[in-house]
C-alpha cells in the first residue's frame, strides 16, 4: 500500500477523536536557524472538518489496527474496514513535508493496540522522538497515551508532547464494562493522576527556577513535561448517561486530575453496528449543550450540580436553550441584576455576557455609570441581556416575569433545525 493510500484510511480514522486541540504550548520557534518549525501559529494554513471545526494539526492514526474490540468504535477488532499501519519514518516525514508546505502547526497521533499497549506506545513515543532529536522540530506534539502501558513510556511521552491524553471513553464505569470490556476504568484513572503529578511537578520546578536568586549557582533549564497539559474525551449517547452524570463525571476529573480539556464527541453509528448501541446518533445540539455546561463549569463559577439539579427534570439538558439562560430561568428571584453594583460573580450569571464583555463593563462602571447605549456598543445580545438586567435609563419590569419568556429568548426555529 502507497502512503497517499494508507494517509487516506488512517486520516479518517482519527476523525472520531474530538480531543485534538493546539492550545497550550509552550512558544517555540526556529528563529536564529535552529531547527524547524513553531508553535505560534502565524502563517499557518487551517482545513475545516465538515461540522465547522478549525484543523491545524496532522491528525492521523500509526495504525488502525487494533486487538481490542469496543463496540463503539469503528477501529475494534471486529469491524469489516480496510486497515493499514504507517511506520514511524512515514510518519515523520508527512509531518515534516505538510509542515514545509505550511498545511499543519503540529501533530496529533493516536494508535489502535497492536501486539500489546507497550509496544503500541512505544512506536508512538518514537514518533515524538526522531522528530524532536533527530529533526529538532519545535513545532506542536498532541500525543494519545495508552493507560496499561508501562509508567516509564508515559513519562518518555511527557518529556517530547506538548499535550497528552488519555480518553475515559465513557463517563462510567458501567458503561465502559458493558461497551469495552477489555478496558479498564481504573487503569485510566490512576495514569491520570500519575501524569498530573508529573506534570505539576514539572511546572513547579519551573517555577522555582524562575525566581531570582543570588545564592544559587545556576542550574540548567528544568525539563519540560507535558506544558499544554492533559485531556480526555467521553463518548455522548453510546449508552444510557444523562447529561448529569456525564457533567458530574467532568468535574470530577477537573478537580482530581486537573485536566486541561474534557471534549464531548456524539456518538455516530459506525457499519457492522453492535446491537447494544443505539441505531441513531444524538442530536449534535446535544454535544453543543454539553460544551456550553463545561464552559460554565470552568470559567463561569458554575458547578455541575447547578447546571442540571439533581431535583429537577430527567437530567438532561434542554436542547431549545442554552444552560446559562435556562439556569437564569430557573431562578429568576436572581435577577435583575444591577450592571453598576453587581459583583463580578453575578454579573457573570447573566445571559449574554462573556466573560470579555464582562471585564469590560468592570472596566467603564469605575468612570461612569453604566446605560444601555454601552450595552449596544459593546454589541451584547441586547434581546436575551435586558431581560435580565437593569442599567442607569433601563429596568425590565414585567418582562422578567414573563411565562414566556423563555420561549421569547429561545434560537428561532431556523437555527434549531442546524442542530436537528
Amino acid at each position: 500500500m502507497n502512503l497517499q493510500s494508507k494517509l487516506a484510511i488512517l486520516a479518517d480514522a482519527a476523525k472520531y477523536d474530538a480531543s485534538c486541540a493546539s492550545s497550550g504550548a509552550a512558544p517555540r520557534d526556529s528563529v536564529g536557524g535552529r531547527g524547524m518549525g513553531s508553535t505560534e501559529g502565524m502563517g499557518i494554513c487551517h482545513s475545516y472538518a465538515p461540522d465547522g471545526r478549525c484543523i491545524s494539526l496532522l491528525k492521523i492514526l500509526l495504525t488502525n489496527w487494533c486487538q481490542y474490540d469496543c463496540l463503539y468504535c469503528v477501529n475494534r477488532v471486529s469491524s469489516n474496514v480496510p486497515r493499514a499501519r504507517f511506520t514511524v519514518a512515514e510518519v515523520v516525514a508527512l509531518t515534516l513535508d505538510f509542515y514545509r508546505r505550511n498545511c499543519i502547526e503540529g501533530l496529533f497521533l493516536s494508535s489502535g493496540i497492536i501486539q500489546s499497549p507497550d509496544y503500541t506506545m512505544e512506536q508512538v513515543v518514537e514518533v515524538a522522538r526522531v522528530l524532536r532529536e533527530e529533526h529538532d522540530f519545535r513545532g506542536y506534539i498532541h500525543l494519545k497515551t495508552i493507560p496499561d502501558a508501562a509508567p516509564e513510556l508515559m513519562e518518555r511521552a511527557g518529556r517530547y508532547a506538548d499535550r497528552l491524553s488519555i480518553n475515559v471513553e465513557l463517563p462510567t464505569r458501567e458503561g465502559l464494562a458493558a461497551l469495552a470490556p477489555q478496558k479498564n476504568g481504573a487503569a485510566i484513572t490512576r495514569s491520570m493522576a500519575r501524569m498530573a503529578v508529573r506534570i505539576e511537578d514539572a511546572r513547579q520546578a519551573r517555577r522555582e527556577q524562575s525566581r531570582p536568586s543570588s545564592i544559587t549557582p545556576r542550574r540548567a533549564a528544568a525539563p519540560h513535561f507535558a506544558p499544554g497539559g492533559q485531556s480526555t474525551q467521553m463518548i455522548v449517547g453510546a449508552d444510557a448517561t444523562d447529561d448529569r452524570t456525564i457533567l458530574a463525571a467532568s468535574s470530577g476529573l477537573y478537580g482530581a486530575h486537573r485536566l486541561r480539556r474534557v471534549y464531548y464527541s456524539a456518538f455516530s453509528p459506525i457499519p457492522d453496528a453492535a446491537r447494544a448501541l443505539p441505531l441513531a446518533a444524538p442530536p449534535v445540539v446535544r454535544e453543543h449543550r454539553l460544551y456550553q455546561a463545561d464552559w460554565l463549569m470552568r470559567f463561569y463559577g458554575f458547578t455541575h450540580e447547578e447546571i442540571v439539579p439533581t431535583r429537577h427534570g430527567d437530567g438532561m439538558l434542554a436542547l431549545d436553550i442554552d444552560p446559562k439562560l435556562a439556569w437564569a430561568l430557573a431562578h429568576r428571584e436572581r435577577f435583575p441584576v444591577n450592571l453598576n453594583t453587581a459583583p463580578r460573580e453575578l454579573l457573570l450569571r447573566v445571559p449574554g455576557l462573556g466573560v470579555a464583555t464582562v471585564d469590560r463593563l468592570l472596566a467603564a462602571r469605575r468612570v461612569r455609570r453604566l446605560r444601555h447605549a454601552d450595552l449596544a456598543r459593546l454589541r451584547v445580545p441586547l434581546k436575551k441581556v435586558l431581560a435580565f438586567v437593569e442599567v442607569a435609563d433601563h429596568r425590565p419590569g414585567r418582562v422578567l416575569d414573563a411565562a414566556d419568556l423563555a420561549a421569547r429568548l429561545a434560537p428561532p426555529p431556523a437555527q434549531r433545525s442546524l442542530f436537528a
